[in-house]
């Protein structure tokens, strides 16, 4: 027996809230990262999140229905795969604002090799963006892989239209995130990086300690 209509919009608009908080923090840290990002890697960040809420919620929903066995088990590693992902990408924006900002202190009419290997993170960091951005739309969505228990009595087109409805408000959410945190960022600064890492590494202890409890 499917779930009915006004009770399914409702779960759905209220789940694509609160599942995009991690992800709209996450755009913050980007857009302190990288103030002068363009539309199109607002777009791509937005998006990848958006896909993410979308799939995760989908697979629970399989797995809750198909394999609930294998699922409840694997729910146990969720919090340290979150905690594991965001921590190691907070720790390299961390270190990259560090260096940024030793480079801006220590630069002299002569002496430009801090800004050099500044410069060359830079380059490698742009290569490594989509990757960076792929392991930040995992480690934010993947604790809505328990939402497949929300979903659990759901024909599979209000599953659809539901996991549609939470990457639709992600989305919109992630814009706000990343306006807000292009407005607070300054390019020079390696201090803004910092504090986009720090953000990260606290959404995963965050997500940890909710997870284990």
């Amino acid at each position: 027996m499917s779930a009915q209509w006004p009770a399914v919009l409702l779960q759905a608009v209220l789940l694509g809230v609160a599942l995009a908080m991690d992800a709209f923090s996450v755009s913050i840290a980007n857009a302190l990262h990288e103030p002068k990002m363009r539309e199109s890697r607002k777009i791509a960040i937005a998006g990848t999140f958006a896909f993410f809420q979308f799939l995760m919620p989908m697979i629970g929903w399989i797995c809750v229905r198909e394999i609930l066995d294998l699922f409840t088990s694997f729910q146990k590693f969720i919090p340290w795969i979150a905690l594991i992902l965001l921590a190691w990408i907070g720790g390299k924006m961390i270190a990259e604002g560090v260096e940024k900002e030793r480079a801006g202190k220590g630069k002299t009419g002569k002496d430009n090799a801090a800004e050099g290997r500044v410069e060359e993170q830079q380059k490698i960091a742009g290569k490594n963006a989509a990757m960076i951005l792929f392991w930040q739309g995992i480690a934010t969505s993947i604790d809505a892989l328990s939402t497949g228990f929300a979903f659990a009595d759901y024909m599979p087109w209000q599953a659809l239209i539901s996991a549609l409805i939470i990457a639709a408000e992600t989305y919109l959410i992630c814009r706000v995130g990343i306006r807000i945190g292009r407005r607070l960022g300054r390019p020079e600064s390696g201090k803004t990086s910092i504090l986009g890492g720090v953000i990260l590494v606290l959404i995963g202890i965050e997500i940890f300690i909710k997870g284990i409890r």
